[in-house]
C-alpha cells in the first residue's frame, strides 16, 4: 500500500520475489494480469463490434448498478477500517471537498495527505497512527545476500527498470508521433500509475475525468461500461484502464484501422499500469523490513487510506448520477432497485462479485427483454 501502482499485482510480484527472486517475480507479476488483460482485449473487441445490439446494451445496463453497489461496498469496507477518530473524518471529508468542489488534481490530493499524515504522526501519533504495523517476520533471514538493499544495487536496479519502462513508450512516439493517442496515453497512464494508492477505486475518479472531459478517448456511459466489463473478469479492476486505451485508440486510429490503433493502445496502457510495479517491487522490496516498524511511513500510510475514502465516495456519486438519473435528472427505478438489492447483497449479506455480477447480468437482460432498455 505504500508503493504507487495497483498493490494485488505488487503483492503477487513481491510474493513471486520472495519465493524464487527475479524470475518469481516476473512469472507472479505477469500471469496475475495476462488472463485478465487478454479477456479484456477480446471483450473490448466484442463491445465495439455488438455494442449496438438490444441484449448487449441489456447486459450492460444491469452492470452498471452492480458496479456502483461495488464501490459503495468499498466506501464502507475502507472507511470501517481507518475512519477511526474525528482526524481521519476530517481528512477524507476535505479530500472529497477538494475533488468534487475544487477540482484539485488526485495528485495533489494524495500528496497532501501523504504530508499530513507524515508530519501529524509526529504531533499528534494517536489521532494518525490508525493503520497497525506488522509484527516482525522471517523475511530478513529468507532473503539471500544477493538480495540485500545497498545503494548500488538500488541504482542499477532503478536504471534498468526506467529503460525497461520508457523504451516502448518512447518507441511509439519516435514512430507514431509525440501528439498521437499511443504516446499520450503511454504518458498519461504512467502518471497515473504513479498516484494510484489505495487501488483502482482511487484513481478512477482522476482517469474518468482526464480520459472523458480532457482527452476525449471516450464517452462517459463508455467509461461506465467498461467498468462493468472489468468486473466480470479474472484480475485486477486496474485492467479497465486497458479498455480506457482500447477506446482511445478505436476512436483515434491516427491512419491505422481501428482494431490494430486500439489494439497497440491498450497494450501501451497495460504496460505504462503494471510495468512501473516491477521497478517498485526490485527497488523497494529488500527495504520492506526495514519500513516494518516505521511508524511515520504507517501515519502518513494512514492519512492517504482516510483520503481515498473520500476519493472513492466521489465515485460513487460520479457513478450514481450517470447510472441512477442519467436521463434529464428522471430517476431510473429499476436501476435504483438493482443498486439497492446488490449493495445490501454485498454490503450485508457477504454475496460474492462473481454472483452479484451474474444476478446484474440477468436483471439487465429481463429489463432489454421487457423493454425497459
Amino acid at each position: 500500500m505504500l508503493l504507487h501502482g495497483p498493490e494485488a499485482q505488487q503483492l503477487a510480484t513481491y510474493l513471486g520475489w520472495l519465493l524464487h527472486g527475479r524470475r518469481g517475480a516476473f512469472a507472479a507479476g505477469i500471469l496475475f494480469v495476462l488472463p485478465s488483460a487478454l479477456i479484456l482485449w477480446a471483450l473490448s473487441i466484442a463491445y465495439v463490434s455488438l455494442g449496438n445490439l438490444g441484449w448487449m446494451q441489456g447486459i450492460f445496463y444491469g452492470l452498471k448498478p452492480v458496479v456502483l453497489a461495488i464501490v459503495l461496498g468499498a466506501v464502507l469496507r475502507i472507511g470501517g477500517r481507518v475512519l477511526k477518530n474525528p482526524t481521519m473524518w476530517i481528512i477524507s471529508a476535505a479530500a472529497f471537498a477538494a475533488l468534487a468542489f475544487l477540482r484539485a488534481p488526485f495528485p495533489l490530493v494524495v500528496a497532501m495527505a501523504a504530508l499530513i499524515g507524515f508530519v501529524g504522526g509526529r504531533f499528534r501519533r494517536d489521532s494518525f497512527l490508525v493503520i497497525k504495523g506488522h509484527g516482525e517476520s522471517g523475511g530478513p533471514a529468507s532473503i539471500s545476500d544477493s538480495r540485500q538493499p545497498t545503494i548500488s544495487r538500488t541504482l542499477r536496479v532503478a536504471a534498468v527498470g526506467l529503460a525497461i519502462w520508457w523504451a516502448p513508450l518512447l518507441a511509439a512516439g519516435a514512430t507514431l508521433g509525440w501528439t498521437g493517442v499511443h504516446f499520450q496515453q503511454g504518458l498519461f497512464f504512467s502518471k497515473a500509475a504513479m498516484v494510484t494508492f489505495g487501488g483502482a477505486y482511487a484513481v478512477l475518479p482522476y482517469v474518468a475525468q482526464q480520459a472523458v472531459e480532457t482527452h476525449h478517448w471516450l464517452s462517459a456511459p463508455q467509461m461506465l461500461d467498461g467498468l462493468g466489463l472489468a468486473e466480470t473478469t479474472p484480475g485486477p479492476l486496474i485492467m479497465v484502464l486497458q479498455f480506457v486505451g482500447f477506446l482511445g485508440g478505436w476512436n483515434h486510429p491516427g491512419g491505422m484501422s481501428p482494431l490494430l490503433s486500439a489494439s497497440l493502445a491498450a497494450g501501451i496502457t497495460t504496460w505504462a499500469t503494471f510495468a512501473p510495479c516491477f521497478l517498485w517491487i526490485f527497488v523497494g522490496a529488500p527495504y520492506i523490513e526495514r519500513l516494518r516498524s516505521n511508524e511515520r511511513l504507517t501515519c502518513a500510510l494512514s492519512a492517504i487510506t482516510a483520503a481515498v475514502v473520500g476519493v472513492i465516495l466521489n465515485l460513487a456519486i460520479w457513478l450514481g448520477v450517470h447510472v441512477l438519473i442519467p436521463k434529464s435528472w428522471t430517476p431510473d427505478w429499476a436501476a435504483i432497485g438493482i443498486t439497492a438489492a446488490a449493495f445490501v447483497g454485498i454490503a450485508f449479506r457477504k454475496w460474492s462479485t462473481v454472483s452479484v455480477v451474474a444476478g446484474g447480468i440477468g436483471c439487465g437482460l429481463a429489463a432489454w427483454w421487457l423493454g425497459i432498455v
